[in-house]
């Protein structure tokens, strides 16, 4: 989602924020979008400003003491204009009283007026998060998503490859299965990926010869997860008759990255062929990942060893 309306946000958050909509209903379809936003340099919520007009206005006490200092005709002309910049919403902090002329500006622009118990700094913190989590660049990629040792491990490969009989195995082995055929994922921060599963795919893994199953009901609760970070991907690769692998890729392993959202994800490819038992390689292979992430490397501990015994040679 690349936008958002006043009113997609209220439904959202109201609950959680202990929102009442005063005023303004006629402006329930304003929409909130991140490039208009930032081209006059404001974020998309902050405390209440007029040079720079956020989309989302906080008012707090600060604030309306602004207001209450002003004369009456200082007063009418800043509410005005802070209209005039059509804002998603005021929100007027920990249930104060709200001026009659700001009611009446705001039902007169149709400028959408909230009030809420909360703090601003809570409202703030919250809103900021759930803004951006809204309006975050998402795209599906195809494969499994699962949860593998508390990892986040996408399954690729070719159509045919095993990938949901591998996450069956995978499941039937205490791991947790997040997504089949397309898991829709995140950009929620610079490095950080997130993977969910579509309402309509949720619980559910289709296997060739098997139909469609609800893994939850199968396996039980734990063996299903809403959402996980992606930090691995694995990639299914047919080996073919005659192929074979260099040695270089023998003793490091084909390892490389997949970029998803100019995010270089490692990315470990497992040759498939008969007889090889893949869920057991998966699960080495994302061992080996963590390991590699505290800074211990089997293969350059070999390299090391090879060199340091080399070394002790005598000269020919």
């Amino acid at each position: 989602m690349d936008r958002i309306s006043a009113r997609q946000l209220f439904d959202g958050v109201h609950e959680r924020m202990a929102l009442r909509w005063v005023s303004g209903m006629r402006g329930e379809s304003r929409v909130l979008e991140p490039g208009v936003a930032q081209s006059r340099r404001p974020s998309l919520i902050g405390y209440l400003n007029v040079i720079y007009p956020n989309k989302v206005q906080i008012i707090g006490s600060e604030e309306l003491n602004f207001l209450d200092g002003l004369d009456s005709r200082q007063r009418w002309e800043v509410m005005h204009k802070i209209a005039a910049y059509q804002p998603v919403a005021l929100i007027v902090t920990k249930d104060q009283p709200i001026p009659a002329d700001l009611r009446e500006v705001a039902e007169e622009t149709g400028t959408p007026l909230w009030t809420s118990s909360k703090r601003g700094h809570e409202l703030l913190t919250y809103l900021q998060y759930h803004l951006a989590r809204m309006l975050a660049a998402k795209i599906t990629l195809h494969g499994v998503f699962m949860e593998v040792f508390s990892i986040g491990v996408l399954i690729t490969g070719e159509a045919g490859s095993g990938k949901s009989e591998l996450a069956l195995e995978l499941i039937s082995r205490g791991h947790r299965l997040v997504a089949d055929d397309a898991t829709e994922f995140t950009l929620i921060a610079p490095d950080v990926i997130d993977g969910t599963c579509p309402d309509l795919l949720q619980d559910l893994l289709e296997v060739r010869g098997l139909g469609v199953l609800n893994v939850r009901e199968m396996f039980g609760h734990m063996s299903v997860k809403t959402s996980k970070y992606l930090r691995l991907v694995i990639h299914l690769k047919p080996l073919r008759d005659g192929e074979d692998i260099d040695a270089l890729t023998r003793l490091t392993g084909d390892i490389g990255h997949r970029e998803v959202f100019d995010v270089q994800v490692p990315m470990i490819t497992l040759p498939v062929a008969s007889g090889r038992n893949l869920a057991v390689l998966v699960e080495a292979a994302v061992r080996s990942h963590a390991l590699k992430s505290k800074g211990i490397d089997p293969a350059q501990t070999f390299i090391d060893r090879q060199a340091h015994q080399l070394r002790r040679l005598p000269p020919w």
